[in-house]
């Protein structure tokens, strides 16, 4: 199950919006049976957009955060941000789900936005700043020097 892809996706004025009919599908797959599929939201710390998981998914990732040593303050930020944010959401009968006030303003969002699947999650990001962010990746010089070792052996 991996998450690919870019969608246009509209809310509606309370903050729903329908999920796409492709990742509706793989969060289904990942749901207990006879359960509506859950999802968690928290926000990228990196970025003004949310990541978005299917709950499995993320149990994973929150026992990681949680083996991380609670004196190291970088840890700590990383826990509290990624950790605090954790939304658990659910998938309704429509395919909709409801986005928390607190998220969309972390994320800037209004009434587009756009989700990229990025494997074992999704990002939902403001229509615009993905935009922006997008162009400011297209024109990046190509160092490749600050290129990880592994991406230098990749063929695509």
């Amino acid at each position: 199950m991996m998450f690919r892809g870019a969608a246009t996706v509209n809310l509606d004025a309370k903050g729903r919006m329908a999920m796409p009919v492709r990742f509706r599908d793989l969060f289904i797959e990942k749901a207990p049976i006879d359960a509506n599929p859950q999802l968690v939201i928290t926000i990228d710390t990196e970025e003004s957009c949310l990541l978005i998981y299917p709950l499995v998914e993320w149990n994973i990732i929150q026992q990681k955060l949680e083996q991380l040593p609670s004196f190291n303050p970088a840890a700590r930020r990383i826990q509290r941000l990624l950790i605090g944010h954790a939304t658990d959401i659910e998938l309704d009968a429509s395919g909709r789900i409801l986005l928390p006030a607190v998220l969309r303003e972390y994320a800037q969002v209004d009434k587009k936005v756009i989700l990229l699947g990025q494997g074992k999650k999704i990002e939902l990001w403001s229509e615009s700043l993905w935009s922006a962010r997008r162009e400011t990746y297209l024109q990046a010089n190509s160092n490749t020097e600050e290129l990880p070792e592994l991406l230098h052996q990749l063929s695509l």
